[in-house]
């Protein structure tokens, strides 16, 4: 029997069988219309149509009275029989009629990439003419059903139920009855309970089981072991544990073995790894693995793709790696990897693509033999030991866009870069964390990296000025040039960069006010303005489990932080509607919060905190309904915290260090409009009798003196 391939849509688990796409090209070839379909078969495809509640414009094709064979999506043989019902991304809502079932010549369904929701008919799962059906990428939600244990074997040779919403578990019943299975993709749903054992037990051509993205637990089943044609066994993204049974080593044809992120511990036995001699794809990142690769490694000849990532591993590389000649990935990233990396000779794996060391204990200097890989596209080497300089054999590696040096002991900055110029196709560099003390290259010979976006080269204590050079990299989006020791203004050039959305200049000794040109950066003031949304070709890490594929993932971000800054704010920057991050504290910012700040609808972060800020908060803030994290904490604001919208969700040390705020967070409660009246009243009060007092004293006082002169005269 041919064997059958699944291979992968980027960010899908879509599954794509080749057999399968030749076989329905033929039968399409092959198919007659000449007869008519019967009017029971029309009949039950009406039935479907009719349980549809958006039918994609089927209406338009399926009209009764016509012959259904000339229908839509519809294939039959020369007699009329209804052999496929091809719908995929038709826009299809509703409900999967059982009618289906009744169409006893069906062999091939495909509802996939549609809305359909409601459960999977129990006649279509177990149809006895049906070999192939698809209905993945829908919103079906049931259970699915058991049969009795006595039902016969049925045709159905692959099912393809991936990324749907049904849950529980794998009802035993319905895999025995399936003798013909060859391949089940039930892959991101919410199934639970254990992988069932008896795949192998009932289907003797049993070759594909992909189950990741559920929540099945408990330990591998050794079952799975006895498929003797088994090629493909993926169950990443699962609660798994346990080990890996030893048994499952004796699944020699085994091309793809995948079980990422799940909590399997172990080591990989240097004996058992030989038996997987076929293996192409070995991902086991995101587990407990520990123990070293062992050398038995360099005998799989055929791998390709090598995960142990997000483990517990250690030790020094095997120099057997070398051997895999056939590598195009390299993953061991977040290990305790160890030991000089020039015991590999990358020199003999000419097609790997992509080698990520990230964050391990490799120490020693970048081996030579990595520049003959001529097809590498992605090296990550930030956060190990590596010193010394970079060679300029790295203008080999024509292909290389992404580059991370980053959280190393890398010195001469001036000379990475005028190496680093020749890759012309970089666009992310991350060099970051290193160079310690050195001064920040001024050279406008600088005039490389016309591809670049992402420009990393914080954390270094560089000295000096925003360089000129980089107002060259026309395509930049990203700069990040925080946690150095950067003196002079912001450049008024900065708004040149008309794709730069993120910019990061916080905690340095910049001085100067706010500018305005910040106003005329398209990626700031204009969401009509679209980035690419090209991929990484490795993910950026913020922290242990966020990280970010894409550059769009990012928040448009402008970061003047722990700087000199003076003047007051702009209220120009409330243009800057795109912003979700803007950070302007520890300066010396004077003045008001600018009521234009109610503009910027996108905001998520805005921290004004430590300056010397004066005056209200504007009320109209509290319209800010993305607004997350917020602090205006030691400044000389007063008046009343604004009440309603996202100030309710606020930490009462967003507004520390404010004195004159009140508000009922605060300590300090503000007085209602009647209760000033009141005391306004009162004073009033207090102040006319205090009057008539002191009038009163006083014309007595007067009266008794006048008494007096009078008297004495007349006595006198």
């Amino acid at each position: 029997m041919q064997s059958l391939h699944f291979s992968y849509k980027t960010h899908t688990n879509k599954l794509h069988i080749p057999s399968l796409g030749l076989a329905l090209m033929l039968l399409v070839c092959l198919a007659s219309h000449t007869s008519s379909c019967t009017e029971q078969e029309k009949g039950s495809l009406l039935q479907f149509l009719a349980k549809l509640s958006q039918d994609g414009g089927l209406a338009a094709s399926w009209r009764n009275g016509t012959n259904c064979c000339k229908w839509e999506g519809i294939t039959c043989r020369e007699d009329g029989t209804v052999t496929a019902v091809l719908l995929p991304s038709k826009g299809l809502h509703g409900h999967i009629s059982q009618s289906l079932g009744n169409l006893t010549g069906l062999q091939y369904l495909d509802l996939s990439d549609n809305l359909l929701s409601g459960g999977l008919p129990v006649e279509l799962v177990f149809s006895n003419s049906i070999t192939t059906l698809d209905v993945s990428f829908n919103r079906l939600n049931s259970i699915l059903d058991e049969l009795p244990s006595s039902t016969p074997d049925r045709s159905m040779q692959v099912l393809n139920i991936s990324s749907n919403l049904f849950v529980g578990q794998f009802p035993s019943t319905i895999w025995k009855a399936m003798g013909n299975l060859v391949a089940l993709n039930a892959s991101n749903n919410s199934f639970t309970g254990q992988i069932p054992a008896y795949f192998c037990e009932t289907s003797p051509f049993f070759a594909v089981l992909d189950l990741c993205f559920n929540k099945f637990s408990g330990n591998i089943p050794q079952g799975l072991c006895d498929c003797s044609r088994l090629r493909e066994l993926r169950a990443g993204n699962n609660n798994l544990s346990g080990t890996l049974p030893d048994e499952l080593f004796n699944a020699t044809l085994l091309e793809y073995l995948s079980f990422p992120n799940n909590d399997l511990h172990g080591a990989l036995d240097d004996v058992l790894i030989i038996n997987l001699r076929n293996i192409v794809t070995l991902d086991l990142g995101g587990n407990k693995f520990s123990g070293r690769i062992p050398d038995s490694i360099g005998q799989l000849k055929k791998l390709e793709e090598f995960h142990l990532d997000n483990n517990m591993m250690l030790g020094e590389l095997p120099s057997a790696l070398s051997n895999c000649t056939n590598l195009r990935t390299i993953d061991i990233k977040t290990n305790k990897f160890s030991g000089e990396l020039t015991k590999v000779n990358f020199s003999n794996l000419p097609s790997l693509k992509t080698l990520d060391l990230l964050n391990n204990n490799f120490t020693g200097t970048v081996p030579e033999s990595i520049y003959s890989c001529s097809n590498l596209t992605a090296l990550r080497l930030e956060g190990n030991k590596l010193h010394g300089q970079l060679s300029p054999q790295i203008s080999n590696l024509k292909s290389l866009s992404f580059l991370a040096l980053g959280k190393n002991n890398f010195t001469n900055i001036t000379n990475t870069l005028q190496i680093l110029k020749s890759c012309r196709n970089i666009t992310t560099l991350l060099i970051g964390d290193n160079f310690k003390g050195e001064l920040m290259p001024e050279d406008d010979s600088n005039d490389g990296f016309e591809n670049l976006q992402v420009l990393d080269i914080k954390d270094c204590q560089l000295s000096g000025e925003i360089p000129v050079w980089i107002s060259r990299l026309t395509h930049l989006k990203m700069l990040l040039l925080n946690s150095n020791q950067l003196t002079g203004p912001i450049p008024t050039w900065i708004s040149s960069l008309r794709y730069l959305f993120f910019m990061d200049v916080s905690n340095n000794n910049l001085i100067g006010e706010i500018l305005l040109t910040f106003t005329e950066m398209p990626m700031l003031t204009d969401s009509k303005t679209h980035l690419d949304p090209r991929v990484f070709e490795l993910p950026l890490y913020k922290g242990p489990s966020l990280q970010y594929r894409v550059v769009t993932s990012f928040p448009n971000t402008l970061n003047l932080s722990n700087n000199n800054f003076t003047g007051v704010i702009p209220p120009q920057i409330g243009q800057l509607e795109v912003l979700g991050v803007l950070d302007f504290s520890f300066n010396k910012l004077f003045g008001q919060i600018p009521q234009s700040f109610c503009n910027l609808t996108n905001l998520q972060v805005l921290d004004l905190s430590n300056n010397n800020l004066t005056g209200d908060i504007p009320a109209a803030l509290n319209s800010l309904h993305f607004l997350s994290a917020f602090s205006i904490s030691n400044n000389d604001l007063q008046g009343p915290i604004p009440s309603g919208g996202q100030f309710e969700t606020f930490q009462n040390s967003s507004f520390d260090g404010n004195p004159k705020l009140c508000g009922s967070i605060l300590s300090h409660k503000c007085v209602s409009v009647k209760a000033q009246e009141a005391i306004i009243l009162s004073r009033k009060q207090t102040d006319y009798k205090v009057g008539f007092v002191i009038a009163f004293s006083a014309f007595f006082g007067v009266g008794v003196l006048y008494d007096q002169l009078v008297l004495s005269r007349y006595f006198s």
